[in-house]
């Protein structure tokens, strides 16, 4: 990839290597084997690289969905962000804060997927630099305990995107 002058990316004729891939090692070892011979711009997605290419106009933002105040609802799920509590069938569910949010924001309307990003900002009010071990550990932890849920929701990964639940079911 070369830019030829203007936008401030780099000078007039100036190669730039790009490397995307969303495991860091690849990137570590993309950027010390071309030490010194030129910019190297490593991301982890072309999401990431799109916005460092193009930056979003002074003052906009890419916001995440939001989430109603009050409690959410999945079918009998039930997460309640200020009381701090989250029920199953009436039963206390024990999670973490991380958990109870990001379930949270699954689950709340509309059921959308959720990006890394979004996740990030809206979870850990966070930037999403590429590194993605602290959201796919809470996610794996979260799914271990909806697991015991007889048909409460999944979490589904959407390769490349993010997460989403699917619909509740509807009543019986």
């Amino acid at each position: 990839m070369e830019f030829t002058g203007g936008g401030g990316v780099a000078g007039a004729g100036v190669p730039i290597v790009v490397c995307v891939s969303a495991d860091v090692s690849v990137r570590e070892r993309v950027v010390r084997q071309l030490d010194g011979v030129g910019p190297v711009v490593s991301c982890a997605d072309l999401t990431e690289l799109r916005t460092m290419l193009f930056p979003a106009p002074s003052g906009a933002t890419t916001l995440p969905p939001t989430v109603p105040p009050g409690p959410v609802s999945w079918g009998e799920l039930v997460v309640d962000r200020a009381g701090q509590r989250v029920t199953w069938r009436g039963d206390p569910l024990p999670l973490s804060r991380t958990e109870r949010e990001l379930l949270a924001r699954l689950i709340g309307p509309p059921l959308v997927v959720w990006s890394h990003e979004q996740l990030f900002a809206s979870v850990w009010s966070d930037a999403y630099l590429g590194d993605s071990a602290v959201l796919h550990s809470a996610i794996r932890r979260l799914r271990h305990k909806l697991r015991s849920l007889p048909g409460g929701p999944r979490v589904h990964t959407v390769r490349g995107v993010g997460y989403r639940l699917d619909p509740p079911p509807g009543p019986a």
